[in-house]
């Protein structure tokens, strides 16, 4: 009788932190073979031993790469920040086809001390069930959490690996001469000053903001509120309908302009990192202009979030991490894109029109449900970037992993 062959894990980009370089060394631990590629000079800034390899080839010759290294190293598994970057579907597809089991990661649909790990893809690919009866059913199994936020991440430590990495890509490109970005923000010597430009501005502007938000409240009118996504994010060019976030505003305008009541307000949340490329806060005053409802809809560079929603008749987004808070404080919400969390019973089933006048609170038990079957199957308690969180989320990612639980009901478990 023949041996079982090792298990073999290869890692793609990951988060520029050294999350995956420890899971990959606990798995390693544990007897696993464990390959890392780097695609770039900011991969191989966060990890490079004997565990990676550096793959300097065309981004053509990519899949017949990555193929030849599934086949030849007989791996089993493969793991990756997000299923839909450049290189990362590619080498999606042939896994999946492959029969080699997929492990998708990003920031947690829970906040602030979560993140995610799903099986073969998130938001709008995700497996998590869409049926309340199976939510229910998950919810029974689970164990009964604690939502107390344990771990703080840092924004600083994200900021710094970030630019690291980016800045790395920038200035160490000769030793991967043929890289190609791998997401579709813009390039990184206009994205960054543009976004440190924008931060800067938003803080000047914090007093002002505050005095919106105060002036909206006092008015006692009725809002709906209407949170702008990053226009190169994953969840708007892969997870929705739109082109980008000018089709959805214009949509939700014209939709508002319609059919709301029509003493209500609009109120538009620019996102806390949009780098105002393009400018949504002209972009947004000209379209009110055009439809002449400059006195009914509102645009804020800030602003308290959970006040915001607290206080709304309800939320309309395409598939913002906003609409799990929205939940969590039992406001309607409208999904126009796709979303874990877009499920009858908790979100709007009708169309937007209709949304207006007709929304209803998501069902409190169900709403229950979900965060205790999300929490208990494809989240992880623990941060990227700020110990003890790190450590936390390796421990738990790393025994997901050995135990082929990643999706499945598991316990939290401690182990060296």
């Amino acid at each position: 009788m023949s041996p079982t062959p090792r298990e073999h894990i290869v890692f793609l980009q990951g988060m520029p932190s050294p999350f995956f370089r420890r899971v990959g060394h606990c798995l390693a631990k544990h007897g696993w073979r464990v390959t890392r590629i780097n695609l770039s000079p900011g991969d191989w800034l966060f990890w490079h031993d004997t565990y990676s390899r550096n793959y300097r080839g065309r981004y053509a010759d990519w899949p017949w790469y990555i193929r030849e290294l599934f086949q030849k190293e007989q791996v089993t598994d493969l793991m990756l920040l997000g299923e839909k970057r450049r290189y990362h579907k590619e080498a999606v597809a042939i896994a999946l086809e492959l029969g080699i089991r997929v492990t998708v990661t990003d920031f947690g649909y829970l906040r602030p001390d979560w993140i995610t790990l799903e099986r073969n893809g998130m938001s709008g690919q995700s497996l998590f069930p869409r049926d309340p009866e199976r939510i229910r059913t998950l919810a029974r199994q689970a164990v009964v959490f604690d939502w107390q936020s344990r771990f703080v991440d840092s924004a600083w430590q994200m900021a710094v690996g970030d630019l690291s990495q980016n800045f790395s890509n920038i200035f160490a490109r000769p030793f991967f001469p043929f890289y190609r970005r791998s997401d579709l923000r813009p390039p990184t010597l206009l994205y960054t000053p543009a976004s440190a430009w924008r931060l800067l501005g938003n803080r000047w502007r914090k007093r002002r903001t505050h005095e919106q938000c105060e002036s909206l409240w006092r008015s006692g009118r009725p809002y709906y509120l209407f949170p702008i996504q990053l226009n190169f994010d994953f969840q708007i060019v892969a997870y929705s309908p739109f082109p980008g976030m000018e089709a959805a505003i214009e949509q939700v305008m014209d939709s508002f302009e319609r059919h709301a009541p029509t003493e209500s307000l609009l109120v538009i949340k620019e996102h806390p990192w949009d780098p105002a490329l393009p400018n949504w806060e002209r972009f947004v005053h000209r379209s009110a202009q055009r439809r002449k409802l400059e006195n009914r809809v509102v645009y804020l560079r800030g602003g308290n979030l959970n006040a915001l929603i607290e206080r709304s008749q309800g939320v309309v987004l395409v598939n913002s991490s906003t609409g799990l808070r929205a939940l969590q404080i039992h406001r309607p919400l409208k999904v126009l894109g796709s979303a874990v969390f877009d499920i009858p019973g908790l979100t709007f089933q009708g169309s937007l029109d209709d949304f207006w006048r007709e929304a209803k609170p998501p069902e409190p038990q169900l709403r229950e449900d979900f965060f205790t079957a999300l929490a208990a199957t494809i989240q992880v308690r623990g941060v990227f970037f700020q110990e003890p969180g790190v450590t936390e989320a390796v421990i738990e990612t790393c025994h997901r992993l050995r135990t082929h639980t990643v999706g499945e009901i598991t316990h939290r478990v401690r182990e060296a």
